[in-house]
């Protein structure tokens, strides 16, 4: 389960009506800058983790901060041993680019000092993928060592800095539960309550003979006679006697 943003926010102690909308060069020299080189991050309001083991939609509950936008540190992977071309699978689908690499440069840099990548999640496997409304921006930085690592390691960065949002802002009040017609998907608090068996029913006091395994049924109670049984008492002779010859 995911932690919830407002035990997410009383930890981080914010001040009040904090509202965390950074530029992308605010993103690459105050955070992922200072990720890379281990040094402490402005406020720690950015979570941590794989986020390519993971649906974009299983994201935002794993998030530290956020409603519509949610930031995460994330490594990445090569597709292949000696490549330098990541690995985009996530979940039960894949992340596709889309539009051209935007150089960022912050004021008084001479140069860039990283790249911002979009990416629109696939539901499926590619090349057939269902495109989705999930849109991540990557910044990652330029200057890094993506060198093939002597030791096998498929890693292609420590870390980038993603930044995930859903384009359509009624996304939330979804149902986000997926129809499973099986068994468990009928539970229910009351499922773990023990019921007899169903071949029991209409069976009240039905007792088990433990010796022979034998089920022994109460004596029948006695018949109630209702008003209407009244012709179950008539003779047919007598009856037909009574009306006379035609």
């Amino acid at each position: 389960m995911g932690r919830r943003i407002g035990d997410a926010e009383a930890e981080l102690n914010l001040p009040p009506g904090f509202r965390f909308h950074p530029t992308d060069e605010e993103l690459l020299v105050h955070y992922l800058c200072r990720r890379a080189s281990h040094q402490l991050l402005p406020v720690p309001i950015i979570a941590e983790l794989d986020l390519y083991k993971y649906n974009p939609w299983d994201l935002p509950d794993k998030a530290l901060f956020g409603t519509r936008e949610w930031y995460f540190f994330t490594p990445r992977d090569r597709k292949y041993p000696n490549g330098s071309r990541p690995n985009r699978s996530a979940g039960r689908g894949y992340w596709k680019a889309t539009g051209a690499d935007k150089p960022v440069t912050p004021a008084g840099y001479s140069r860039p000092i990283g790249i911002k990548k979009a990416l629109v999640f696939y539901d499926g496997k590619p090349p057939k993928g269902a495109k989705t409304d999930w849109i991540m921006h990557e910044y990652r930085l330029a200057d890094a060592n993506r060198s093939a690592r002597r030791n096998g390691s498929l890693r292609l960065d420590d870390w980038v800095l993603c930044r995930l949002y859903n384009k359509n802002k009624g996304w939330e009040r979804i149902p986000k539960v997926e129809t499973d017609l099986t068994e468990d998907s009928f539970r229910t608090p009351e499922s773990d309550i023990e019921l007899p068996d169903l071949d029991d029913l209409g069976h009240e006091g039905v007792d088990m003979n433990r010796s022979s395994g034998a089920a022994q049924l109460p004596p029948a109670a006695p018949a109630i006679k209702e008003e209407y049984d009244w012709y179950s008492d008539l003779n047919l002779e007598d009856l037909q006697n009574s009306f006379g010859p035609f």
